[in-house]
This record gives C-alpha cells, structure tokens and sequence, in this order.
C-alpha cells in the first residue's frame, strides 16, 4: 500500500500531529493522533445510518429490549445486514456535528465515545482516551484538532480506504511516531514485504486451506496491531473466498491491542479471539485494569497456523516466577526443553507456539505451521546442555524444523541487524522429513528510494517469488542470480542438511595434575593467605569472651603451624605429594598437632607447584586427579549413524549414561586421532560429556574471497601516497 493517496493521507496526519506541539512533545502525538484516527474512520462507517439507528433505539427501547438483543439489533441496523460483532452509535452526534458546539466540544466528545458499542468503548478505554481529551481542551487544542479531522481533503471513508489499506495506515502512523519515541527493535510491528514472505511460504504446501469452506485457524502470540493475521487471512480469501477462517491473537501493549482491536471489529471479525495480556504470564500480577489477562489468553486452544514477531533481545523478569513455575513441571507445561538467558525471552514464545500445535497428521490430526521472525541469538546463543540448546534440540531431534531464511539487514523500521525466519512444522512433507533446509536471502533485496527509520532494504515481488521457488524446490546447493557491485553472480542460496547434522558432542578433556612441592619460607608465606588457615581465628559461638578464647587458641595454632613448617627441610624439592605428605605428617607429629582435611589441602595448596616433570597425583583409588588448569573441552559431530531423538533429557545436569552407550567409541576415537598425538597422559571424563544444537548458517554459506596480489595493493599504496604529495604541494605553493 504504497500509494500517492496512503502517503498523502500519512502526511496530512502528520501535519495535524504538529498542531500538538506545546502541550505535547513530538514522541506525545501518538496519544492523541491514533484514537482520533480510529474514532474518524468508525465514524465515517456508520455515519450513513445515523438516523436509522437512533429511530431504531426509540422504537426498541419503548418495546424494552435491552442487553445483546439491542446490540444485536442496532449493529443490523447500523451496518446493513447482518453482523457477527456489535458496532453501532447511538449519539446524535458526529464528527462534523462536534463542530457546532465548540464551548461544550470536550463534553459532547466523551459523550460521543461513550455511545458506541461495548467493545469500542474498550478501545479507547485501552487508550485512555478521555484523559487526553481533557488535555486536549485545556490547551484550546481540541476543536482545532477534530475541525482538520473533518476535513474535505482528509477522507478514511471505507469507499476511499479499504479496511486492508487501513491496517497499512495504521502501521505507518505507529512506525513515524514509535521513531519519535525511539522504540526498541521487535517491540512492534513486521514490514508487510517480510510478511508477504512468511505467510507464501507458509502455505506452499496447504491445499486443503484452499478448498470451498474448509476451516482454518490463524493465531499471533504477540498480535501487535495485527498486520500478520491480516495479511495471512486476506492471502486465503484472495485464493478461496469462501474459506472459513478464525482470527486469533494476544497483544500486552494496550495501544497495539486497540489498533488491532479496531481493525478486527470494522471487519466483523471475533473480537472475544484477541485478548489483551502477558502471553508468557505474569505470577502475582498487580494490575487487571481493562481486562489484563496475566497469562495466556488461549490455555486449551489449538491453531492450524501460526505467525509472531516476539519481541526478541528483550529481557523476561516480569514472567520469570511464572515461567519457571511452569517449566518446573516439565512437559505438561509450556516450556519443558529448558530456559534461555534472562535477556531475550523469544524462544520462549517459540515453546509456546509449539504447545498449541494440532496433532501430526501420523497421529490423525490436522497438524500446524509456525512462522516466526528472530534475530541472530536463537540460531546459535547457549553452551552444550544450555537452555537455548537443549530448546534447539527438542525442537529439531521432534523433526519439527522446516526451514531457516536468513533476511538481509536494515529489513526492520528499529532495527538495522540481520533476522531470521524459523518455518517450524510437525507436517513435513514426506521428502522433507528428517532434513532442515537453510535459505541464504541476505542478499536478495532493492535498496529503498527513501528509508524509513532503519529500513534501507526491502524484498520486491520477484525476491519474494525467488525464495518461496527455493523453499518449494527443496534443493541442496540451489543457486541464484545475485546483484553484487553493479554485476551479476551464481551464489548457492539454498542448502539441506540432516537433523543430526546440527547437533555435536561437547566432551571435557582432562590432563593429570603433577605438582612440586616444597617448605620454602616463601610458600609457607602463602598459607597466610588460604581461607582454611584464616578460619582458625574465627569463632561461631555467641559470647564475647568465647570468642576471644578461641581467637587466642586459634593465633597459637596458626603459629605453631608456621613453625612446624619452618622446621621441615625448606630445600628439598618433593616431586612426589605421596612422599610430600609423609614429611609433612611427621613434622607435624612432632610438633604435636592435628589438623582436619580442610587445613591440609590448603597446605598443600600453599607449598605445591604445577611440574611437568614432577609424579602424577592420584586419588584414594589410585586414579590420576584431573588438573582444572589443562583442562579443555573438544567439539564433535555427532556419529553419521545418529539415530534422534538422543536418550538424555533436558535437564541442566541430565544423566548421560544412556547416551554413552551410544557415542563412547566415537568420542575414544577422536581422542585417539585428534588429542593424543599432541597431548599423550590426556583422557576423557566421561560423565560430563554433553550434547548440544547450533544452527551456523552464516558458516555453511560462507564464500571465501581469496585477498589480493600484492603487487595491486602496493600500486594502490603508491598511488594514494602519490595523490597526498599532490596535495601537500599546492598547499605549499
């Protein structure tokens, strides 16, 4: 919706927002210029039946008909014919009539609001509306303001503006003004090219959704002002009119919620599926204002399609007790593969969406599609074992992920990075269960003439055809024709890897401690600094004159310690802790003084050094004790014959064992080929193997570009130094 008549329209709205300055600072106007907006658009939709319905209400009321048979009634009447969502007015005024009353506009106004259908009143009750309204009137602002909205060059009637030509209205306003208010990245809204994208791809392999009457439900876990469910329904209806579809979202951010309340009622769409609340949940949560609903809005629900924009690089602490009281329980939960970090929550909303899938086809049932837009982290972010890998991996050992589309940068109106689309699925086509398919779209895209906030680049029609052939072609190393420094290039765009592919063995290499040791009046010195040591002197009983004893006790003890100590042989070098410790035990013997485990490893702590050549040290069972300091850790792929899912859970310290049964060879032979070579006395810990799931698209599409001769960049060098003394020289003469 690019039109002359959409931008015109965009401007004049902008030229009012001006209007505001003084009482409102520019990042205010979005307070003002949204509700009034939508107010002018609903009233341009009903003003051709004012008169009936008021005529109507007369007669009803005299009958006594109240409740939802009014509404009912007054919406037929208000909107010719029949509707599904109340939408009616039943003030005798309108916009232009405001007008003639210009001492009681601000009154007339709120009375005006207060008049319409229920839901309405919720919309701007969302937006607080009345408050503003106030304000408005304080500074002599608002008669100006609702005059340019009934201007004869300003016209949101719906024979002008379609209600899809609104949505893009809607969202350009909320783009400008979130740009004054320098909004984050991901809090809002998608652009619909990237849209468009996602929901083609989407539905390349639907054909049942196409079908004369077939049922379909849609869902947005983070509606924002609802672009994606917009564009997703009017794609199906433009390919099948008489597709049955059901719109359904949840949206925290009360302003979006009424955008996209708004929308879905001038559309008789069920407004009772969008909810108004914390997707995530919040525990305790204080404010039930407007209807809040502190958790998901849609607990028994199950959707055939899926579409979100989470905000992502946002930190979760508002749901974190609720989110880990739900992860506590596991798989009857939401969010039982694990935790990400604190700082961006978007996988979670990822879960959420995978636990309103309809059962897989194999299981009789419909199935579901996800498409979700990330940034970078959810690709790769989190150790072997940690919450975002163990996610990665429920989601792709379940052969649920389809395809990955890596999007060029400066896509998004906040945001200049790269983004990424997840297709995730328990409905794979039969070629493509079992294989993940990676896109490489990064370079297929058209500067803007004009950019918009950060969005420089944008996908054209014939990008967005190119890719969903790509997806659709399913194949590997598939190339196509990019734009690259005024030229064109062949570069693979389009690779399929096996599940396993993604996953690799995280294993702990150990090398054995060796240690000198020596009473040397400069090791003994660093006794005085181990906790064991100091701890002699501290007391835990209650009475003053109880600690001080054991204070006193505590001084001699550490004395005689240091002395026993000075008295063993300070310049003999032990290479072995085993003799170390016999000397050690006889001195102290000697000077008649028992210590507890605690003192003696910090003794040992102070007087030993690391020795290569010194004896390994072992434990009670004669095993070799690892040494913290050489410790490394080896990654590996997973063995070719990798049958998923693997046999270890998800918890942070999951037992292994089952899996060790599996890659134990495998992980012993790479030690054998790999690390022992360099390394000979290195060995494996076992136990604290782990497994873990990336998903390094920018390393399987990388194209090395070989640097150049040197002779070229020594000519470039003399040239530059050749232009410098050119210049040096006219500023001389």
């Amino acid at each position: 919706m690019a039109s002359g008549n959409h931008q015109d329209i965009v401007g004049f709205i902008w030229n009012i927002a001006n209007k505001l300055r003084g009482p409102y600072r520019p990042p205010q106007y979005r307070h003002v210029m949204l509700p009034m907006t939508i107010l002018r658009r609903l009233d341009l939709v009903l003003e051709p039946t004012k008169e009936q319905v008021l005529e109507e209400q007369k007669k009803l009321k005299a009958k006594g008909m109240i409740g939802p048979a009014l509404e009912a009634a007054l919406s037929r009447v208000a909107n010719g014919g029949n509707r599904k969502q109340a939408l009616y007015n039943t003030s005798p005024f309108t916009f232009k009539k405001l007008l003639g009353d210009a001492p009681n506009i601000a009154d007339n106004l709120i009375s005006y609001i207060r008049a319409f259908s229920p839901r309405v009143r919720d919309i701007f009750e969302k937006f607080e509306f009345e408050k503003e309204i106030e304000k408005l009137d304080d500074s002599n602002r608002l008669y100006l303001i609702v005059k340019e909205f009934c201007s004869t060059e300003f016209d949101l009637s719906p024979s002008r503006l379609s209600n899809l030509q609104m949505g893009y209205l809607f969202e350009e306003l909320v783009r400008k003004f979130n740009e004054q208010a320098n909004e984050e990245a991901g809090d809002h809204f998608t652009p619909r090219e990237v849209i468009r994208l996602m929901v083609e791809m989407m539905f390349v392999y639907e054909d049942e959704v196409f079908k004369a009457g077939k049922y379909s439900s849609i869902y947005d876990p983070t509606a924002g002002t609802g672009g994606m469910l917009s564009v997703a329904e009017e794609y199906i209806k433009r390919n099948n009119p008489d597709a049955n579809i059901e719109l359904y979202g949840q949206e925290y951010n009360p302003e979006s919620y009424a955008i996209c309340c708004s929308d879905l009622l001038i559309k008789d769409e069920e407004i009772g599926n969008l909810v108004y609340g914390d997707t995530l949940g919040i525990k305790d949560a204080k404010s039930r204002s407007y209807n809040f609903v502190p958790h998901d809005g849609h607990p028994d629900k199950r959707f055939h399609f899926m579409f979100s924009n989470p905000p992502f690089g946002v930190e979760w602490k508002p749901e974190k007790s609720y989110v880990e009281d739900e992860a506590a329980n596991g798989f009857s939960g939401r969010f039982g593969a694990g935790l990400p970090r604190i700082n961006d929550g978007s996988l979670l909303f990822l879960q959420h969406m995978i636990s309103k899938f309809h059962r897989s086809p194999s299981e009789g049932g419909d199935g579901s599609r996800i498409a979700i837009v990330f940034n970078g982290s959810p690709l790769f972010t989190g150790d072997a074992g940690s919450g975002e890998s163990n996610i990665r991996r429920w989601i792709i050992e379940n052969d649920w992920l389809d395809t990955v589309v890596a999007l060029p940068d400066q896509m998004f109106y906040n945001t200049g990075i790269f983004t990424y689309i997840w297709l995730v699925t328990n409905k794979k086509p039969g070629n493509r269960k079992g294989y993940v398919q990676l896109i490489d779209a990064t370079r297929h895209y058209r500067k803007m003439k004009k950019s918009m906030g950060n969005k420089r680049n944008e996908l054209s029609d014939e990008h967005i055809s190119e890719l969903v052939r790509l997806y659709g072609d399913f194949r590997h190393n598939a190339e196509c024709d990019i734009q690259s420094n005024g030229g064109t290039e062949k570069r693979i765009c389009s690779k399929i890897f096996r599940n396993c592919d993604f996953g690799y063995l995280k294993m702990t290499v150990e090398r054995p401690l060796r240690l000198n040791f020596q009473a040397s009046p400069e090791r003994i010195e660093r006794l005085k600094n181990e906790t064991a040591f100091h701890n002699l002197i501290l007391s835990k009983k209650k009475s003053v004159e109880a600690q001080q004893e054991d204070f006193r006790n505590g001084k001699v003890l550490q004395q005689a310690l240091l002395d026993a100590l000075h008295d063993m042989e300070s310049d003999t070098l032990h290479l072995s802790r085993t003799d170390f410790v016999k000397a050690l035990d006889n001195a102290l013997k000697a000077a008649d003084i028992k210590i507890d485990a605690p003192l003696k490893k910090a003794i040992l702590s102070a007087l030993g050094e690391r020795d290569e050549t010194a004896e390994i040290c072992r434990d009670s069972k004669g095993n070799p004790e690892p040494d913290p300091e050489l410790r490394d850790t080896e990654l590996l792929p997973l063995p070719d014959d990798t049958f998923l899912p693997l046999p270890i859970g998800y918890d942070k310290d999951a037992d292994n064992s089952k899996l060790l049964k599996l890659v134990r060879n495998h992980c012993e032979e790479y030690l054998q080929r790999e690390v022992l070579p360099h390394v000979s006395d290195a060995w494996i810990e076992h136990s604290k193997t782990k497994v873990g799931y990336e998903i390094p698209l920018n390393r399987h599409f990388y194209v090395y570009k070989p640097p150049r001769h040197l002779e070229e960049i020594e000519a470039d060098i003399k040239a530059l130094e050749a232009d410098i003394l050119n210049l040096l020289r006219e500023v001389v003469e």
